[in-house]
């Protein structure tokens, strides 16, 4: 069977940005596949079809991406929003900790790009929207893992859209900053706590609970990736939302000392 209308395939799309995404790629004329991992503890959303889906398994995106095909025809956007938070010290993590996160954030994104590339290609179009995070493009404290991970994610986004832009496919990136997802409720905390680093840790974490009750409505990040999915004429990188769209300007734009010092102010660090 194939569908005359575009189809969009949205990981993670249970909760937070992905469900909104999903809404929002449905509003504007797509049939939508939705993933989780348990599909049974999803709740339902009008339009949006739910496959499970492990991002760290091979065998699991093979399957997934190989049921829309079967039950559609066709995927013309591929958004990949799953991922998993981690905070911590970077000597309070564990190396298995990190490849942990590794394996969903960037490996996970990766797998999905291998599964849809052939399908895309064979139809002559295609659009993949990575969701990455201002994280992508500048640092943060006590996220360095979780921050290395978003980095992976453009340098791979942008090698990949030099690649297939010839075929008619774009790799475009998605940059959210603090936004209303649950996100710091099921980070992965640090595998061993130091005393060393535990007031300031406690200090980053009230940072980084207020500026979550400040942040951006998911639906903001979802009408993003709307844009990322349909417009003609497709830029690389879209940041979403305003602070996003300030945290971009002031990483072009100011001087090195400059930056340096609004991070460490913003997150209350002492030199």
């Amino acid at each position: 069977m194939t569908t005359p209308r575009p189809v969009a395939l949205v990981t993670g799309a249970s909760s937070g940005i992905g469900k909104e995404a999903a809404k929002a790629l449905v509003k504007a004329g797509f049939d939508v596949v939705g993933t989780s991992r348990d599909t049974s503890r999803a709740a339902p959303l009008e339009g949006v079809t739910f496959v499970d889906l492990d991002v760290a398994s091979d065998s699991s995106a093979t399957a997934a991406v190989r049921q829309v095909i079967e039950r559609f025809g066709r995927i013309d956007v591929l958004v990949n929003n799953a991922g998993i938070g981690a905070v911590g010290a970077v000597e309070e993590g564990s190396i298995a900790q990190a490849q942990a996160v590794f394996e969903i954030n960037v490996f996970g994104v990766m797998r999905l790009v291998k599964e849809v590339l052939p399908h895309m290609r064979a139809q002559g179009h295609g659009r993949i929207v990575n969701v990455s995070s201002v994280q992508g493009f500048l640092p943060a404290p006590y996220m360095a893992v979780y921050g290395a991970s978003k980095h992976a994610i453009e340098g791979y986004s942008q090698s990949l859209d030099h690649e297939v832009r010839q075929y008619g496919i774009r790799s475009l990136l998605v940059e959210p900053a603090y936004t209303k997802t649950g996100f710091e409720a099921k980070r992965e905390e640090p595998d061993v706590p130091l005393p060393v680093y535990a007031e300031q840790r406690q200090t980053f974490d009230r940072v980084m609970a207020a500026a979550f009750a400040d942040g951006d409505d998911p639906a903001v990040v979802a009408k993003v990736v709307v844009v990322a999915a349909t417009h003609p004429k497709p830029k690389l990188r879209y940041t979403a939302g305003t602070l996003a769209g300030r945290a971009s300007i002031l990483r072009r734009f100011a001087p090195t000392w400059v930056f340096d010092s609004q991070i460490r102010k913003l997150n209350q660090l002492t030199d």
